[in-house]
Order: structure tokens, then C-alpha cells, then sequence
């Protein structure tokens, strides 16, 4: 069991021996080597589904199908964004799962699905059939297994930024967002191509109706799908590490239910003249409200844990008593941020961003320990987002201690007349700061 000693050192030194004096790394674990690596695999991925998709609707139907797709992703992105403000994940966690999404998944779908499809028409000798199973069977199995290899490498590569249910979804959501977008581009263009050789147009043309059912209806379709998968990484994330059976079945659980609400999706049109209408009315939409609602809950859920953890520090001196109320507000969060920007300057806002994020991040941490899925680097890890708090306070505490004012109850926040607080390992919490 990992412990942390009586008096840590500074935090701004923490344990781990001297930098540079640690095992020589191979030249592929360096950092730049596999950046560069996945950047290469994401651009040439991204060449060649465009070279596919223009090839398949034309330079003038790409633009145009461009040109629509894009419009339900800044509100898609925005939404994810939202969820994920408690404890903000890197931007490049997102930048990487929207470009698999929309490059490496959608690359692999476009060779797969046709491959599969061509397979069992010439096996069959019946097309109508195979574009049938094709849409029903493969296509989810083959997209929603290349969407979930984006959420899998987050949490198997960047496992300290994946800490629960929220994290699955925003990654989830993020990536099936970047794979709609490029889907669409495709059906779009293809049916503008359509409405071109035909004369259609206005509200009767391909395009039109394109638009309306895949953007305008369902642009949540491919993130809902995906956020099943999502949520069983997430639930993963929350489990011990020595479930492990508990750790690889959840999430392949949370794959399967995505493949099957995928194909139930395909399957609509197969079910009669009104069979799309009844999926999207009687299972689609509750899929919806319930999964959107289970996010939420959880992001309140995320608050409160923020709310109770972060006592703790209160007593050690690292934090002022109104802080873990304020913290646990998205409202004061936002008061504290804009108080520093407009009296400090845009610097100072970031910093008191930089703040809130670090202490959301303590108290996950101590919240895992506590139920005990701290890792082996709990001590150092703590005294990081410590070091890190220590160095802003003299910027954020003003903008917190406003916030709490503004925001907080008519009841005066007293830390209570604890015992020596203990860490989750049974150690005393320190603050070499204090006097």
C-alpha cells in the first residue's frame, strides 16, 4: 500500500529522485517520437478519407456537403465542452479524439464497410441483401469498435486525465462527433450529386431531406451510440485495479449495447413505412433525455465530491474555509474568474481557471484514495496540485473570497474543531507553508 511520509518535502521537489538521473529511455518511448508518430497516422488518415470522399461525391458536392456537416459540431463540441467544466480534461485529449474520429474511425469504416458489403454480394449473389446486412450488422460492428479504439487509447495512455463517468462521455462524445461530421459530408455530397443528375431541388431534393434527417433530427445519433462505450470505460475508470475482470467487462458491455442501439438505429427503415419515426419517437429520444440526464447527474454529483473532499485542506492551511464551497459551485467558479479578469487582467483569470481546475483535481484524487484507487503515485501527484495551488493563491483567493460573498449562504462558514487531519493512507496532512 503506497503511503506519503510525515513531512513532504517542497512541493515544488517531489519525490522521485533528480531529474534526468532515471532509466535512459529508448528512442520510440520518447515523448516526441510518439507525438509525431500518431500525428503522421492522423494526417495521412485524414488524406486519404478526403481523397475517398471527394472521390465519391465530386469537388462541388464535397464543399456543399462540407459546408452543411459542419454545422451541428460547434454545438455538439459546446455541449461536451459544458459537461467536462467541472474538471476540465487537456485540449489535446479532445483535439485527438475528434481528429480519430473523424479521420482514422471514418477511414476504417468507409474500407471495412465496403469490403464487407462487396464480400457478401458476391457470396450471395444478392445486393439488395448485403447493402441490408451491411447497414444493419456491420456497420455498427465496425464503427463503433473504430470509435471506441479513440476512447480506449485515452484511457489506457492518459489514464490521469480519465478518472470517471464524465471523462468516457466527453471523450466518447467528442470522437462519434468527429466521425458524424465526415459521415455526413459524405451522404450530403452524395446526395447533392444525386439532385444534380435529377434536377431536384428546394425542400424536395435529396439533399433537403438528407439534411433534415441526419442534421437537422439526429445530430446526436452517432454520440449517442458512441457514449454507451464511453460510459463503461468510465465505469472502469471508477473501479479498483484489482476488479480486473470487472475492469474489461464493463466496457465491453458498454460496446455491445452501443453496437446494438447502432443497428436498431440502421434498422428503422427495414421495419415498415413508419418504422424510422416509431425508433426515433419510442427509443432514440428517451435513449436520449435518460443519457443526457445520467450526464448531468453526474456532473452534480462531481460538485458535490468537490464540495466534500476539499475540508481537508481547509485544516491543513492550504485553502481558506469559503474555498471548497465556491469550488463546488459552477456559479461562483465563473464570479471568481470573471473577477480576476476584470480587475486584474486576462492573465490573472487564467490563473484563477488554473486554480479551480487543480483543486477539482485534489479532490478527485483524495476521493479515489479514500475509496481505495489512489495509485502508487498518490503522494507526489498531491503534492503537485498542491505546489501548484500554493503558487496562485495570491491572485485567486481574492477572486474566490468575492465569489463567496456573492454566492455563498447567509450562514457563516466555520471549519469544524477536528482532530489532526489524516491523509488517506493514515499519515497526518502537512502544509510545510504554514507557520
Amino acid at each position: 500500500m503506497a503511503t506519503f511520509p510525515l513531512h513532504p518535502p517542497h512541493p515544488g521537489h517531489p519525490a522521485g529522485g533528480v531529474p534526468g538521473h532515471g532509466p535512459r529511455e529508448r528512442w520510440w518511448q520518447r515523448k516526441w517520437v510518439r507525438y509525431g508518430g500518431l500525428i503522421a497516422l492522423l494526417t495521412l488518415s485524414g488524406l486519404v478519407i478526403l481523397a475517398l470522399v471527394r472521390q465519391q461525391t465530386g469537388t462541388e458536392g464535397f464543399l456543399v456537403g462540407l459546408g452543411l456537416a459542419v454545422l451541428p459540431v460547434p454545438l455538439l463540441l459546446a455541449a461536451f465542452r459544458w459537461l467536462d467544466r467541472v474538471d476540465p480534461g487537456p485540449w489535446r485529449n479532445l483535439l485527438f479524439s475528434f481528429a480519430w474520429g473523424a479521420c482514422a474511425a471514418a477511414l476504417i469504416a468507409i474500407v471495412a464497410n465496403s469490403f464487407a458489403t462487396r464480400w457478401i454480394a458476391t457470396t450471395t449473389a444478392d445486393p439488395t441483401s448485403a447493402d441490408t446486412l451491411g447497414a444493419t450488422v456491420i456497420a455498427p460492428i465496425v464503427e463503433e469498435s473504430a470509435k471506441a479504439a479513440a476512447v480506449l487509447l485515452v484511457f489506457l495512455f492518459r489514464r490521469r486525465d480519465f478518472t470517471g463517468i464524465v471523462d468516457g462521455v466527453v471523450i466518447a462524445g467528442v470522437t462519434a462527433t468527429g466521425f458524424a461530421f465526415t459521415e455526413n459530408i459524405l451522404y450530403l455530397g452524395t446526395a447533392f450529386g444525386t439532385d444534380q443528375l435529377t434536377g431536384d431541388s428546394g425542400f424536395t431534393s435529396v439533399t433537403a431531406a438528407t439534411f433534415f434527417v441526419r442534421i437537422v433530427m439526429s445530430p446526436f445519433a452517432h454520440p449517442l451510440f458512441t457514449v454507451l462505450t464511453g460510459i463503461g470505460f468510465g465505469i472502469a475508470a471508477l473501479s479498483p485495479d484489482r476488479h480486473h475482470i470487472r475492469r474489461v467487462l464493463v466496457p465491453l458491455t458498454g460496446l455491445l449495447l452501443a453496437m446494438g442501439m447502432h443497428a436498431i438505429w440502421n434498422g428503422s427503415s427495414t421495419f415498415g413505412q413508419y418504422g424510422f419515426f416509431e425508433v426515433y419517437g419510442l427509443f432514440m429520444v428517451p435513449m436520449f433525455g435518460l443519457l443526457t440526464w445520467l450526464a448531468v447527474w453526474t456532473r452534480q454529483r462531481e460538485l458535490r465530491t468537490v464540495r466534500e473532499e476539499l475540508p481537508v485542506y481547509v485544516y491543513a492551511g492550504w485553502l481558506t474555509p469559503a474555498e471548497p464551497f465556491v469550488l463546488g459551485s459552477m456559479k461562483a467558479r465563473r464570479l471568481a474568474r470573471d473577477y480576476a479578469r476584470h480587475h486584474l487582467g486576462r492573465p490573472a483569470g487564467r490563473s484563477v481557471t488554473r486554480y479551480e481546475a487543480c483543486a477539482t483535481s485534489l479532490a478527485f484524487l483524495r476521493h479515489r484514495a479514500g475509496r481505495g484507487r489512489a495509485g502508487a503515485d498518490f503522494a507526489v501527484r498531491e503534492r503537485e496540485l498542491l505546489h501548484e495551488l500554493w503558487l496562485r493563491r495570491e491572485v485567486a483567493r481574492p477572486a474566490l473570497d468575492f465569489a463567496a460573498r456573492r454566492t455563498a449562504p447567509p450562514v457563516p462558514v466555520v471549519v469544524p474543531p477536528w482532530p489532526p487531519v489524516y491523509g488517506s493512507y493514515g499519515t497526518p496532512l502537512y502544509n510545510p507553508y504554514r507557520s
